[in-house]
């Protein structure tokens, strides 16, 4: 389906106490079934925002919004979220986290025994089998994003969206999870709108970079066709001049079609 998530002349105004801000004006974009897109832009810009009506946490002030062919009308588990902090419940082990997910999804129609080993393969996923029984203070910052990310593939979402789930880890951390993101995709097929401030972890995951003017009243600047050949492995892309391109593109629309606004 070229149209699986379907963004159409959405706009989305906050009322505050000095008056109406618009965040989002005349917003049109889509996902593709199986496509991977990331949102990138300044500070500000709406990305943040954006993600979150198509994940049903706001609704627009104006336009349509269509997910699998049905309109998105709040949360549902056909939209998996993977925010920047975990939100792990800190007394449970990471299996109940995902476990609780499991149960509130498929409870009412399978049995015990099913949604353990639906808990089971989620971690499996995101190899953390062997931290099971461990809670997230007994883990690093990495293990409990992933912990977050096999919550929400626990359910077997249409469509991941993830909100800077890498933002707040190392560098190397980061490089690591990338890199395990990209396998996870390619084993299940999903379909991804990602928000991110890296140019470079873009261009490495994406098959397409939305990229978002300034706010106030931000909307979609450009895209970006990433036309690198899948499977994406990093080190193989260091010398490839279609990855220097694309990164190119980006880099210029963000530091010299959209330059920082004055601090």
């Amino acid at each position: 389906m070229d149209k699986f998530v379907l963004v159409e002349n959405v706009s989305m105004v906050f009322k505050t106490k000095s008056g109406s801000f618009t965040a989002l004006k005349d917003v049109n974009m889509s996902v593709a079934e199986g496509e991977f897109v990331t949102l990138i832009g300044h500070s500000g810009c709406g990305k943040s925002t954006l993600l979150n009506l198509v994940a049903g946490l706001l609704v627009p002030s104006t336009g349509v919004q269509i997910c699998a062919g049905r309109e998105i009308a709040g949360p549902g588990p056909d939209r998996g979220v993977v925010f920047q902090n975990h939100s792990l419940l800190p007394w449970l082990t990471c299996f109940e986290n995902v476990m609780l997910a499991v149960e509130r999804v498929f409870g009412a129609t399978e049995s015990g025994g099913k949604l353990k080993a639906r808990t089971i393969r989620a971690l499996e996923l995101v190899q953390l089998s062997h931290a099971a029984d461990k809670r997230p203070n007994e883990i690093s910052g990495g293990m409990k994003q992933r912990v977050g990310i096999a919550r929400a593939l626990s359910m077997e979402p249409k469509v991941l969206l993830l909100d800077e789930p890498f933002g707040a880890l190392d560098a190397l951390t980061r490089a690591h999870l990338q890199d395990e993101l990209l396998k996870i995709v390619a084993k299940t097929k999903s379909t991804v709108l990602m928000v991110t401030h890296d140019v470079d972890e873009a261009v490495l995951l994406s098959d397409r970079i939305v990229m978002m003017t300034n706010g106030p009243a931000a909307t979609v600047g450009d895209i970006v066709d990433v036309s690198l050949p899948r499977p994406r492995e990093r080190m193989a892309l260091v010398n490839d001049s279609r990855y220097h391109e694309c990164r190119a593109r980006v880099l210029k629309f963000l530091y010299q079609k959209q330059l920082r606004p004055a601090a």
